[in-house]
């Protein structure tokens, strides 16, 4: 059971779920939703283009779309794969 203020595994996953709806309808209307410190979404119309089939080596014509984009913002990026100048200092305390 969770301590006055705490969060459940459930909360958390309905508050997920609610953001993660809000970001799909914003995107619907075709705006950007920029979640400070972690990224943004977007969406991004993608020409139409021809291709050739992987097996036949046909031609295909792949129609214009819209895309859904998430870009990483620079916390996240550190998060993940630290800054060059940090790679380098470990490198010369070796």
């Amino acid at each position: 059971m969770a301590k006055k203020g705490e969060m459940t595994q459930k909360d958390a996953a309905k508050a997920l779920e609610t953001v993660i709806e809000s970001i799909k309808d914003v995107l619907a209307q075709g705006d950007k939703v920029q979640v400070i410190g972690f990224g943004s979404f977007e969406v991004r119309e993608r020409k139409e283009r021809t291709v050739a089939s992987p097996g036949s080596k046909k031609k295909i014509v792949v129609p214009a779309t819209k895309v859904p984009v998430f870009k990483a913002g620079k916390s996240l990026k550190d998060a993940v794969a630290p800054a060059k100048e940090e790679k380098k200092t470990a490198k010369k305390s070796k």
